[in-house]
């Protein structure tokens, strides 16, 4: 399985030449000139993680693909065709099975409410939680993991990685650091991931790893 990332949290996994694509939002590149995309998944509502746009380029080049979420981008995306997923489904798509776990966005504060948030566990071997820190009861092989964001502490992501202990984890959500914060970042995740024996990745949007 092949994975590259684009920027912020957008991601594309490649199996016999079929592809899913997580979380197009505001902050990433538009990939309408992807084809063979069997399924998109948004781990919540938030414009950084979806908008009409990606998605209309999308499926433009890729009509027949499903389109999964929790009920909140249901909601939002009420103009399209979105399959609702909740904590303990699995879906198939193409060569890909998809385990969702997670039910809520991470705190942002205690004025802005709290969202409908699911994670993704892609072929029992790639999980990315979306905006949370939510941990499957599974075994992780390669995590993404969020790097920068208004709801989260360098601390929170470290021990995160720590309790989950993945073979490899890579940086995503990073839109809103700086070159020099992402540095500061990749060093502290880094040292996390070793802790638990694994290998950190610090991919930068085109470039891809076999998993």
């Amino acid at each position: 399985m092949k994975l590259t990332k684009y920027e912020h949290s957008e991601m594309v996994l490649e199996v016999a030449e079929k592809r899913i694509i997580i979380d197009p939002g505001a902050f990433s590149a538009p990939l309408g000139d992807v084809g063979d995309v069997v399924a998109v998944v948004i781990t919540h509502e938030h414009g950084d993680h979806w908008t009409s746009e990606q998605l209309d380029r999308i499926i433009e080049r890729n009509p027949e693909t499903a389109i999964y979420g929790p009920p909140g981008v249901v909601a939002a995306a009420a103009a399209y065709d979105v399959t609702a997923v909740a904590d303990g489904d699995v879906v198939e798509a193409g060569p890909f099975t998809l385990a969702f776990f997670g039910s809520t966005h991470a705190v942002i504060h205690s004025s802005i409410p709290v969202i409908d948030n699911v994670g993704v566990l892609v072929n029992d071997r790639f999980y990315y939680a979306g905006d949370s820190f939510h941990v499957p009861p599974v075994a992780v092989e390669t995590l993404a993991v969020p790097a920068g964001a208004p709801w989260l502490k360098i601390s929170e992501a470290m021990d995160y990685v720590l309790e989950i202990a993945p073979k490899r984890a890579l940086p995503v959500h990073e839109a809103v650091l700086s070159v020099a914060g992402k540095g500061l970042t990749n060093q502290r995740l880094s040292w996390a991931v070793e802790q638990g024996g694994g290998e950190y990745f610090a991919v930068e949007p085109g470039q891809s790893i076999d998993l």
